[in-house]
């Protein structure tokens, strides 16, 4: 049977399908979503939570007209959570192959099933202070056999059939030298060729050094630098066109533009960029916001702070017309459309694999004393006598008592671009 990829219908806002709220956790009552994927097959999505847990929801009929999520597990964790990743090929009807990778902070690299949340198996990164090293990127190569974890100045590449130690690939030659790729891997994306992949880092880029590079998986060595985005920002996320590989897409820390590269000509200038909005925008927060690509590599879809979704048509933007093309210059391209999604930052957004629907995710922590002043009002008069005392005696009080973080939307939605949707609003 011929696949046929998923169709958006971007000429009118999508339909709501459904809105979830994450499992409630009595000891953290402002939990939010970090971020949120999909499994390989569309039948379940795993989010990583604020509270030290990841959240399993499942697709109970993925072939419905409706699509409907249900909470099914919760995994805590004994620390922070830092990132994971799916098994490629992961699926709730796949038992052997339906596990993840867990990077939590202070642990080994865990290999979790997804039905059960049990530990696999582990993979140590140890640092010269013989302390664990959770790294800040995971990615799998395309045949599923290594796993590449991210962390200060290297990479950590594991053979998944062999637990245990892996083999370190430094980026940059000595603490010192100036070359390769210093700071921290945050992101690691594997091209469809088989051929290349490419990694980014934390530490801000300039006029001397990129903080993007492409790797050869073959002999594990830098290719080519890829730069020229300007935004003196640290990389959050990478990603390549799963229909054209020779396209790399990348977002950078407190930045709202995406940046485009075509590998077969310049990479010192991207080819693209994808604004949400016109004009210079300061971006506030500090939370990674990450975007996606449908597997038809059609679409683009990014959330911002403001709690709106905004999705690029890649066709329209398609790369350069010639190769040979002398003179490149970027491109600003405009959202086909926006919509308002959550009342919230909008963290992440994820394409289902197989239908046209998109998952969107909200939720950020937010300090304002004035909403979060506990009793004070009603200890006025204890407050006053204090103070009084206070005077009187020569001592200044100074209060230890922390703002605490509250969050305004924490809400996952399932959205319909079907191209004749007659979805009821859930």
């Amino acid at each position: 049977m011929e696949w046929k990829p998923a169709q958006f219908d971007v000429s009118y806002p999508p339909d709501l399908v459904q809105t979830k709220n994450l499992d409630v956790d009595p000891d953290f009552a402002d939990n939010f979503a970090r971020c949120a994927r999909w499994c390989a097959d569309g039948s379940s999505f795993l989010v990583q939570c604020e509270n030290r847990s990841f959240q399993l929801f499942n697709i109970p009929d993925v072939q419905s007209t409706q699509l409907s999520a249900h909470h099914k597990r919760t995994f805590s964790q004994s620390s922070a959570v830092v990132n994971f990743a799916w098994y490629p090929g992961a699926s709730s009807n796949n038992a052997p192959a339906y596990c993840f990778v867990a990077s939590v902070r202070d642990c080994p690299v865990k290999l979790l099933d997804a039905s059960d949340g049990r530990l696999r198996a582990s993979y140590p990164i140890i640092d010269h202070r013989e302390r664990f090293i959770a790294p800040h990127s995971l990615a799998f190569n395309l045949t599923a056999d290594k796993l590449y974890c991210g962390f200060e100045d290297a990479i950590e590449i594991f053979d998944i059939q062999q637990p245990g130690e892996g083999d370190r690939l430094p980026t940059t030659p000595s603490k010192k030298s100036k070359d390769g790729l210093k700071g921290i891997i945050s992101s690691i994306a594997f091209s469809s060729s088989y051929d290349y992949y490419a990694i980014g880092s934390l530490t801000p880029s300039s006029q001397a050094m990129d903080n993007i590079a492409l790797y050869s998986e073959s002999n594990q060595a830098a290719i080519m630098p890829v730069g020229g985005a300007y935004s003196h920002s640290g990389v959050t996320q990478l990603k390549f066109n799963p229909t054209k590989p020779h396209l790399l897409y990348a977002a950078f820390r407190r930045h709202d533009a995406i940046y485009a590269w075509d590998l077969r000509s310049d990479t010192s200038v991207p080819v693209k960029v994808f604004k949400t909005a016109p004009g210079p925008r300061k971006t506030r927060t500090n939370q990674k916001i990450e975007f996606d690509i449908d597997y038809a590599g059609r679409w683009l879809s990014v959330g911002d702070q403001d709690g709106c979704v905004s999705m690029f048509d890649l066709e329209d933007s398609d790369e350069l017309g010639s190769e040979q093309s002398p003179v490149i210059s970027s491109q600003n391209i405009a959202p086909k459309t926006t919509f308002n999604a959550h009342g919230d930052v909008v963290g992440c957004v994820t394409f289902h694999p197989l239908r046209s629907n998109l998952l969107s995710i909200s939720g950020s922590r937010h300090f304002d004393e004035d909403m979060r002043e506990g009793d004070s009002n009603s200890s006025d008069e204890d407050s006053t006598d204090q103070e009084s005392d206070s005077e009187s005696q020569n001592i200044i009080a100074v209060s230890t008592c922390r703002p605490l973080p509250y969050v305004k939307d924490s809400s996952l939605k399932l959205w319909s671009f079907e191209p004749t949707r007659t979805v009821q609003h859930a």
